[in-house]
C-alpha cells in the first residue's frame, strides 16, 4: 500500500511551493530512487492543468554539478557543456521540482576537486537562470528531499525513522500541511517587518564575532516556496561589509565532501582567512573558485524547531531553529545581492547558548529565539 503521506506531500509542492496554474510547463528533477513521488507529482500537476515534464535520471548521473559519471569519465570539453535540456527549462518554462534522492551521499568524497569546480562553473549558467527568473517570479521553482536508505544512514537513522523525521518537517503527517505553512509566512512575517530599514547587524557568542551591513537590502520570508521543508529569513548582506571571525559548528557539506570545524576571517567582506579540521585543502580549493566565493551571497536566520538534529542535509539543517547560515557564493537578487558565483555554500552555527545578534543596537535574538519588542 502506497504511504498516504507521499500523496500529501505532492500536494503542498504542488499547491504551495510551485503554485502550478494551467499551462504551466513543470520541470521535474529527480533521480530513479524517487519514483513514487515523481509518479504523484506527475498526476497532481495534471490535475492542476499544467504539464509535467519529467527529467528522471540514475542517482549517479544527477542535476548540473552533481553528475558523478560526468566528473569522473568526462574530459575537459564535457565537464565544460552545459546541459541544454536543464538550460532550455531554466530559461523557459514556468516552474522546476527538484528532488534530492542520492543513493550515495559520498559519492564524490575521494574526486578530483578541481574537476568538480569546473563542472561547476559549466552549470553555473543554470543556476544563474533560475535566480535571475526566480528573483522576478516568473520561475517558480522548488527544491525538496525524497527519504532514501542514504540519507537514513547519513542521518543515523532507519530508513522508517528518516521518513518518519522527513515527512514530519514537511508536515505531509498532517490533515491541512499548507495551513501550516501560511502560518510560518505570518509568524516569521514579523521578523521581517522589524529589519526594514535597518543598517548594522552584529553577532556574538562563542563560535562568532561578526559584523555586517544589510542597508538597502531586503529580508526575504521563507516558508515553503523555494525549500520544502523550510523555515528561515534570509537576505544578501553588503557585499564588502562583513567583517569578524565565524566557526561554523555543523560540517560544512558541498557536492558530498564534509567541511568539519570550519573557521573563516572575514576582511571588507572578503574572506582573509580559513582553516578547517578536516579537509581544509577542499575548503581552500572552492574559495577559488571565482571571484564572487570569498564573498557572502546569503545571511539567514534558522527558525524550525520541528528540525533539532542535524542530518548532514543542508535543505533540513540550514533550518534549524536557533542557528544561523550563510552562503559563500552567488547570491539572491531578490534581496539586493550583487554577489555572482558558481557557487552557493551554506555552512551553519549553532547560536542556541550564549549568542546574540544585534540590529543597530537593538537585541533581536538571543539565545536562538527572537527577542524584539519584547
Amino acid at each position: 500500500m502506497a504511504d498516504p503521506r507521499i500523496s500529501k506531500f505532492a500536494d503542498i509542492l504542488v499547491q504551495h511551493s510551485a503554485r502550478v496554474k494551467p499551462g504551466d510547463r513543470v520541470l521535474i528533477e529527480a533521480t530513479t530512487a524517487a519514483e513514487p513521488l515523481v509518479r504523484e507529482l506527475y498526476i497532481k500537476i495534471l490535475e492542476k492543468g499544467g504539464h509535467p515534464v519529467p527529467l528522471l535520471q540514475l542517482p549517479d548521473m544527477f542535476f548540473p554539478g552533481h553528475e558523478d559519471l560526468l566528473i569522473m569519465k568526462g574530459n575537459d570539453a564535457q565537464l565544460d557543456f552545459v546541459p541544454p535540456l536543464q538550460k532550455l527549462a531554466y530559461d523557459n518554462f514556468e516552474s522546476r521540482i527538484r528532488i534530492h534522492s542520492s543513493t550515495n551521499t559520498r559519492s564524490q568524497s575521494n574526486m578530483d576537486s578541481s574537476r568538480s569546480q569546473r563542472r561547476g562553473k559549466a552549470s553555473g549558467v543554470i543556476t544563474a537562470a533560475q535566480m535571475q527568473r526566480g528573483a522576478t517570479g516568473i520561475f517558480k521553482w522548488v527544491t525538496t528531499l525524497y527519504p532514501t536508505e542514504a540519507y537514513a544512514q547519513e542521518a543515523g537513522m532507519s530508513l522508517s525513522e528518516y521518513e518518519d523525521f522527513v515527512f514530519n518537517a514537511v508536515h505531509a503527517h498532517e490533515e491541512t500541511p499548507i495551513k501550516f505553512w501560511k502560518q510560518v509566512e505570518q509568524d516569521q512575517q514579523k521578523a521581517v517587518d522589524f529589519m526594514k530599514g535597518k543598517n548594522q547587524v552584529i553577532l556574538r557568542g562563542p563560535n562568532v564575532d561578526l559584523t555586517l551591513s544589510v542597508k538597502g537590502r531586503t529580508f526575504m520570508n521563507s516558508f515553503g516556496t523555494y525549500n520544502m521543508p523550510d523555515g528561515e529569513i534570509y537576505t544578501g548582506p553588503v557585499e564588502d561589509s562583513v567583517n569578524g571571525w565565524v566557526k561554523f559548528t555543523y560540517p560544512a557539506i558541498f557536492n558530498s565532501v564534509a567541511v568539519e570545524g570550519a573557521e573563516l576571517t572575514f576582511s571588507s567582506g572578503r574572506v582573509s582567512q580559513a582553516k578547517a579540521e578536516k579537509n581544509e585543502d577542499y575548503l581552500l580549493k572552492m574559495l577559488e573558485s571565482d571571484a564572487g566565493s570569498r564573498y557572502l551571497g546569503e545571511f539567514a536566520i534558522g527558525t524550525n524547531f520541528d528540525i533539532n538534529t542535524f542530518t548532514g542535509q543542508i535543505l533540513f539543517d540550514e533550518k534549524i531553529g536557533g542557528s544561523f547560515h550563510m552562503a559563500l557564493g552567488a547570491g539572491y537578487p531578490e534581496t539586493g545581492s550583487k554577489n555572482k558565483s558558481a557557487i552557493h555554500w551554506d555552512m551553519i552555527c549553532d547560536m542556541r547558548k550564549d549568542s546574540e545578534i544585534l540590529v543597530d543596537g537593538e537585541l533581536l535574538y538571543k539565545d536562538g529565539k527572537f527577542v524584539f519588542g519584547k
